[in-house]
């Protein structure tokens, strides 16, 4: 017998587990289908040595909003949120070092950030709604646009003016007319930058750094895991199903309609709508019949640009590492790149499809948060390698895999001597294998 569904999610990530919540929440049928026998996508957590698990291939949790939390109740399901954002330990070349936290440090750092509060309910609430389709608007995309502009001109003559400014700039230049701490500088504009195409000096990186200090708010406390928990239950509570080991092989139509979805294994599922967590490529040219679609619309989709610079370690150690610039102090979060310089050299090499012979690195401890994922006393250290292209030059394989670690490693020895031999066992994704 067809089994039948209000809506059928495709993804068992964080987005297609707040979505499914959201919908059963507002009394529709929903099924998740998950193609891996794990929920969670890129923040699930799993054991990758013995002993050792992750939180997640991803671990800034700062962008989750709370509106969703509230919405979804997701305190009452075991979420728990930490009232500040962690100190986080920039390090240069040698391990010299620099302490970032959200504090103020000085005069023009305190505008800096009174400016980004004011223009953060803008920037918030552009983010939160559908955008505007500007290839073929409709009617309701130009309302949408302009109540974006209505929104924008509210800041006042002088922010509005000066986030039409700096919004096109590179974030060097805008951190520049700010700042003369060149430690300072690329440690704020490192977000900017992680998991781009681009560096600090590429025109309209700003955008990027407004987003993220934008969207910025309090951390999960147990990191991407705890969050998938937390939203698997609350999906649950509200009557969603989820099926793990399901993977889809089509979007199914009926008279040019979605009718549902055709598991592997040939089993049908009937729903009035799919909603996919997946990319608009996989979506679009893989799982939808390419007949229906457009020219225009596929060679919209076929153009859609999937560039991706961040590769990930895993990495199961014996113990801290003792930082040569700050021994016998523990930090959550680590960074590599102490001044603008540093990223931008090593964006330099993705124009070329290599990456970096000294890559940068954003690294968090989960195991100081949550000890429970590594033996009594270890660690878990989860890097992420930046610069690293999808379109690697001659393809990732295990080899060029092996060549990213031990760039990696030899920038960990240089920032945190005698770590190599503090490691048991370690996990190396390409973005490619992510």
């Amino acid at each position: 017998m067809t089994q039948r569904y209000d809506v059928i999610v495709i993804g068992a990530g964080h987005n297609g587990l707040t979505a499914g919540a959201l919908l059963a929440k507002r009394g529709r049928r929903v099924l998740i289908v998950e193609a891996r026998d794990v929920v969670g996508g890129l923040a699930a957590g799993e054991e990758f040595h013995p002993g050792y698990r992750t939180t997640g291939i991803l671990h800034d949790t700062s962008r989750v909003r709370s509106w969703v939390v509230e919405l979804l109740a997701l305190e009452s399901h075991g979420l728990s949120r930490s009232s500040q954002a962690p100190q986080t330990l920039v390090l240069g070349r040698g391990g010299s070092g620099f302490v970032l936290d959200r504090q103020e440090v000085d005069n023009r750092h305190i505008e800096w950030r009174r400016f980004l509060d004011r223009i953060r309910p803008v920037i918030q609430r552009l983010a939160d709604n559908a955008p505007a389709d500007l290839l073929e608007p409709a009617a309701g995309d130009l309302l949408k646009l302009a109540r974006a502009a209505v929104s924008i001109r509210l800041l006042g003559k002088t922010d509005m003016m000066e986030l039409l400014r700096i919004a096109p700039m590179s974030v060097a230049d805008w951190l520049g007319e700010r700042f003369a701490s060149e430690t300072l500088k690329a440690a704020l504009a490192a977000p900017a930058v992680y998991s781009t195409n681009t560096g600090p000096r590429s025109p309209g990186s700003n955008a990027n750094l407004l987003l993220h200090e934008s969207l910025a708010g309090p951390t999960i406390r147990g990191g991407p895991a705890a969050l998938v928990t937390a939203l698997e239950k609350a999906a649950r509570s509200h009557g969603a199903e989820i099926r793990t080991e399901a993977a889809v092989e089509r979007i199914s139509l009926k008279g040019g309609k979605v009718s549902g979805v055709r598991l592997l294994g040939g089993e049908e599922i009937e729903a009035a709508t799919v909603a996919a967590s997946c990319d608009p490529k996989q979506i679009f040219l893989r799982l939808v019949p390419g007949a229906v679609l457009s020219r225009r619309f596929e060679a919209h989709v076929q153009n859609f640009r999937c560039r991706g610079t961040t590769a990930k370690i895993h990495l199961a150690l014996t113990g801290y590492p003792e930082f040569s610039s700050r021994s016998g102090q523990v930090f959550e979060h680590v960074r590599t790149g102490a001044s603008l310089d540093d990223l931008e050299r090593a964006s330099d090499a993705i124009k070329y499809r290599r990456f970096s012979d000294w890559p940068v690195l954003d690294i968090s401890f989960p195991t100081i948060e949550s000890p429970e994922l590594a033996p009594r006393g270890h660690h878990v250290a989860s890097v992420l390698v930046h610069f690293a292209p999808f379109d690697l030059g001659g393809g990732w394989s295990q080899e060029r895999n092996e060549e990213l670690y031990r760039a990696a490693l030899a920038v960990l020895s240089d920032i945190a001597p005698g770590i190599e031999g503090q490691i048991v066992g370690r996990e190396v994704s390409s973005p490619a294998d992510i």
